[in-house]
């Protein structure tokens, strides 16, 4: 399956493209707006795994290029870039399954708060933008971008999906457990977004206000 990371140059890019490659044999795209930029970031990450004696080809392209070879799309952006993103790519999307883990997120001095769109979530605002036909799933909201980024790493993280078409979430779902140490639930419609995005600064809060869990994710038991 082809995986095409857009924002894939990014922190949460960075780190599904690593484990995607490290784990799986799927074949990870990088987007970005600057496709030298893609080029690039790729180029690191396929020196990365090589170190780590996995010889994967990565290549990187503009995110219209990267969307219009996918099967799946990931919206690895900050909240404020979904909609630019998805209608800068809608043409190019064709039946793939779109993929969001963003999350609407404020900082006061208090820490980090839920701040999702007017849609009520991030995963519904991408799905307003992109075409009807297109199926949206959120997944991947809460976990953290080091963590995946380091392959010393062992995961043991549980992350929830959300949408409304039971294939694409199937589809999504297979992705996920392709990923060693990640057991992805179904969390329902996307109705239930609010819930499960509003799980991210919080997971950051106790990350920021207990020593030692600075990596801290999600598990349900």
């Amino acid at each position: 399956m082809r995986i095409a990371l857009l924002g894939g140059t990014g922190d949460i890019g960075e780190g599904l493209a690593l484990r995607w490659a490290f784990h799986s044999d799927h074949e990870v795209i990088i987007g970005s707006r600057d496709p030298d930029r893609a080029r690039a970031k790729a180029d690191e990450y396929e020196t990365e795994l090589v170190s780590r004696g996995r010889d994967r080809r990565i290549n990187g392209f503009v995110n219209s290029m990267a969307a219009d070879r996918a099967d799946v799309v990931v919206l690895s952006v900050p909240a404020h870039y979904v909609t630019d993103t998805v209608e800068a790519v809608r043409d190019k999307i064709g039946e793939a399954i779109l993929v969001s883990p963003a999350v609407g997120m404020k900082r006061d001095e208090a820490g980090l708060h839920y701040n999702p769109p007017p849609a009520g979530s991030v995963t519904a605002y991408a799905a307003e933008a992109a075409p009807s036909d297109v199926p949206v799933i959120g997944a991947f909201h809460n976990l953290s971008a080091d963590r995946l980024a380091n392959l010393d790493v062992e995961l043991d993280l549980d992350t929830l999906l959300v949408g409304d078409d039971d294939d694409a979430k199937a589809t999504v779902k297979l992705l996920a457990q392709a990923i060693d140490g990640i057991r992805p639930l179904d969390a329902g419609g996307i109705a239930n977004a609010p819930e499960v995005e509003s799980l991210t600064p919080l997971v950051i809060n106790i990350a920021r206000h207990n020593p030692g869990m600075h990596d801290v994710g999600v598990q349900f038991k």
